[in-house]
């Protein structure tokens, strides 16, 4: 009962957040430099007035931004995004379309740092004055340094120019044909380097943060009594360490775990990964206005949504917190 209390209020808060972040993103695109009814006439070669203005006519544009504004939200309320005038299609259609992919490479990106991290992290915890925790730590750095789309284009060059063992790019081999058990093999092998490229970044978080909290929980009064009692190290390190150590990485990792979204813009770019990180730059580049608010709302939707469920692991992993009065 106390936690369908708690994500009751959680939704009824999302909620109300998720309204303002509509309304504020609108009023950025307005301000935005760039009208896309020249940019549309420019690309038809007819740069007269009369095109022009019933251009904005026609997609609403020469209303006032008020009014542009109310339509937005009532057509949001009923799940309708709007047309995509660049595209051609409803932006609800060309979002779902577009959506698992982006949730399967950020979802398998976000499995595979948190664990990496984790296991990484306590292996350099355990190591603290060893050499070969140092080189843990020193990784870690170096991928928390290096620029995502630079490690992303020397994947490209080390493991599909060179070695040739991975694709370059897509989600799928085009033409191939493959169905069943041969397809998902198929995605699974092209998905490898974009997943493992956006995950070397959050792993590194993780890394780091797993080692200072498992070095700051080994200090603490039970760890000393679980030594005295005669417990073995990595018993300890398991059950007692690790286990509380857990709760900032589950905080963080739900806090991240949106920001993957934003992350696989410039993955999804570089490797051809059809999803909406790509429909956002390709919208951009386009000045489909309706489109970008499309993918925002949803971006800041799953953000949203996974703080949400970050906040109730988080009551379940550790039973001291109640529910705040």
């Amino acid at each position: 009962m106390l936690y369908a209390r708690l994500f009751v209020m959680r939704l009824l808060k999302a909620v109300v957040v998720l309204f303002l972040i509509v309304i504020f993103n609108f009023i950025l695109i307005q301000l935005a430099p760039g009208d896309p009814a020249a940019i549309m006439a420019g690309e038809a070669g007819a740069t007269d007035e009369e095109f022009l203005r019933q251009l904005r006519e026609r997609f609403g544009l020469d209303q006032p931004m008020y009014v542009q504004l109310w339509r937005y939200v009532s057509g949001i309320a009923t799940l309708d995004f709007g047309w995509s005038y660049r595209q051609g299609m409803p932006v609800l259609d060309l979002i779902l379309a577009r959506l698992p992919a982006t949730l399967l490479l950020t979802g398998t990106a976000f499995v595979l740092s948190l664990a990496l991290g984790i296991v990484l992290g306590s292996m350099a915890a355990a190591r603290v004055k060893k050499p070969s925790g140092s080189l843990i730590m020193a990784l870690a750095l170096i991928f928390y340094a290096t620029p995502l789309f630079w490690v992303a284009l020397m994947a490209v060059v080390l493991f599909s120019v060179f070695l040739g063992w991975l694709p370059a790019y897509g989600m799928y081999t085009v033409g191939a044909g493959h169905t069943g058990f041969a397809l998902a093999l198929d995605v699974a092998k092209h998905l490898i380097l974009p997943a493992t490229t956006l995950a070397l970044f959050f792993m590194a978080i993780y890394t780091r943060m797993t080692r200072a909290s498992m070095l700051e929980a080994s200090q603490q009064d039970y760890v000393k009594t679980a030594r005295a009692k005669g417990l073995a190290p990595r018993v300890i390190q398991r059950r007692h360490v690790l286990r509380n150590a857990l709760l900032p990485i589950i905080t963080l990792a739900g806090l991240q775990a949106g920001q993957m979204v934003g992350g696989a813009i410039l993955t999804e770019t570089v490797f051809a990964w059809p999803g909406i990180g790509r429909l956002m730059f390709e919208a951009l580049q386009q000045r489909d206005y309706n489109l970008l608010l499309g993918i925002f709302f949803f971006s800041a939707a799953l953000v949203i949504v996974f703080n949400i469920i970050t906040d109730l692991v988080y009551r379940l992993a550790d039973p001291r917190i109640k529910e705040a009065s």
